[in-house]
């Protein structure tokens, strides 16, 4: 399998697609790329992940770089730390939701947002000017861990968040950081806003005790602690931080399409906005129900986070995220942000005194079905077109694969920008109509 780059940086697999020759490659091309100044370099807690963030700091410093070695952090903190100490830019040694055998390198830009479409492909073309082959001495680093407790304080202080209700509420809440970047940083947030912290999987050694996507399926165990402790809520995030899903105080997970939604629905009571909020393609239209409650419009982007931070610049928004569990607020970072995340929802459980269950139930509900297939032989381009012509009279989005729209359900068709798959997503009012509908594209394919 060869190295993934797209606008989310680059993916491999250790020891195969990704070595330390190709970060070596990759880092002094963002050297390169970047103006003058210091870079910050992190990663999560994968156990491969250290000696790729050495191979990264030793090419640095040997290209002139002064470089901050901040090891574990998530990687919104990342992005927060070179944003608001502004640093020439940051690269986090990461492969998010992927499997442990996994890492890669995301590149943050000076404003701490993530390289964008142009950027990376200029980062790509410089990097594959140089050879393969790794320094042959690692030089050890000094790890700062001052920038990384900025971000909680910045985060308990948004305006956004009602500190003093939160803590008045004193909610009992298990976190699951799945052994990941967010492990320590999250439930210290948590306290920081009065609430008291069951930790699991809370050890960041890199070792993943469950599936690396905060989905359903995977939170049995956050279920179960949430039940067995009578918690107010359960959180669950990926291995870098930056995707946040929720279980209810009956231990029921939400569906990571509901963070956002649920977020939106508690900042819009709240805060008066006359700016849209920007969420990618695939993620759920329950977000549109809530934001027309409040008079509210939504713009949508090609999936990836870049594109929905280059639309929340462009229109001036506030609030946005992807329906994968990422929250954005422009008042913190534009970043996804589980800690973001985490503050406004505890924020929308402090307007009420309803329980989890309750708010979900309030939110409009649609079921959304998942489906991947592996892109082996397939064209995706070519399946994409069969599928757009068959269905000629649907309106129809090409910003980012194929998206066939109806008024009460849709389906969305895409190849990954993080794994070798065709990815269909799609949504109903009831599952067997879903189904329905995303069966009859699967047979296509």
């Amino acid at each position: 399998m060869n190295l993934i780059r797209g606008i989310s940086g680059i993916r491999g697999i250790v020891g195969a697609s990704l070595s330390a020759g190709e970060v070596e490659k990759y880092a002094l091309a963002f050297s390169q790329l970047q103006k003058s100044g210091k870079i910050l370099l992190a990663r999560d807690s994968r156990r491969h992940g250290r000696a790729l963030l050495q191979t990264a700091f030793t090419v640095l410093r040997a290209a002139g770089r002064e470089v901050i070695d901040c090891d574990i952090i998530p990687t919104p903190t990342a992005q927060f730390i070179v944003k608001q100490t502004q640093l020439a830019g940051g690269i986090v040694i990461t492969a998010s939701h992927n499997p442990i055998e996994w890492n890669g390198m995301k590149f943050i830009d000076h404003d701490g947002c993530f390289l964008d479409g142009n950027a990376n492909a200029a980062l790509f073309k410089i990097a594959d000017q140089f050879p393969d082959k790794p320094v042959s001495v690692v030089m050890d680093s000094k790890i700062e861990t001052e920038p990384a407790e900025a971000h909680i304080l910045h985060t308990v202080s948004l305006r956004s968040i009602n500190r003093d209700r939160i803590a008045h509420r004193k909610f009992r809440v298990v976190v699951d950081a799945v052994n990941g970047a967010a492990s320590v940083l999250l439930p210290a947030l948590i306290r920081q806003l009065g609430c008291e912290v069951i930790p699991l999987y809370c050890n960041p050694d890199g070792q993943f005790p469950r599936g690396t996507e905060p989905l359903p399926y995977n939170l049995t165990e956050l279920s179960s602690q949430v039940k067995r402790y009578h918690a107010d809520v359960g959180f669950a995030t990926d291995p870098d931080g930056d995707r946040l899903a929720v279980v209810d105080e009956q231990g029921a997970p939400l569906g990571e399409e509901y963070t956002l939604t649920i977020c939106a629905d508690g900042f819009l009571k709240e805060n008066f906005s006359v700016h849209p909020i920007i969420t990618n393609l695939s993620t759920t239209m329950a977000l549109d129900r809530v934001a027309a409650k409040y008079g509210v419009s939504v713009i949508r982007t090609a999936v990836g986070e870049i594109n929905v931070v280059n639309a929340m610049k462009l229109h001036h928004s506030e609030l946005g995220g992807e329906g994968n569990g990422g929250v954005i607020l422009a008042e913190s970072h534009l970043g996804r942000d589980s800690l973001v995340g985490a503050s406004l929802f505890l924020n929308r459980m402090s307007q009420t005194s309803d329980p989890v269950s309750a708010i979900f139930r309030l939110m409009p509900q649609f079921t959304m079905i998942k489906e991947r297939i592996r892109l082996g032989n397939i064209n995706s381009d070519q399946v994409i077109q069969k599928i757009s012509t068959q269905f000629a009279d649907i309106q129809q989005d090409h910003q980012d694969g194929l998206k066939l729209i109806w008024e009460d359900q849709w389906v969305h068709i895409r190849k990954s920008n993080t794994e070798p798959i065709i990815r269909i997503y799609g949504e109903a009012e009831t599952r067997g109509k879903v189904q329905r509908l995303v069966e009859s594209v699967k047979r296509m394919v």
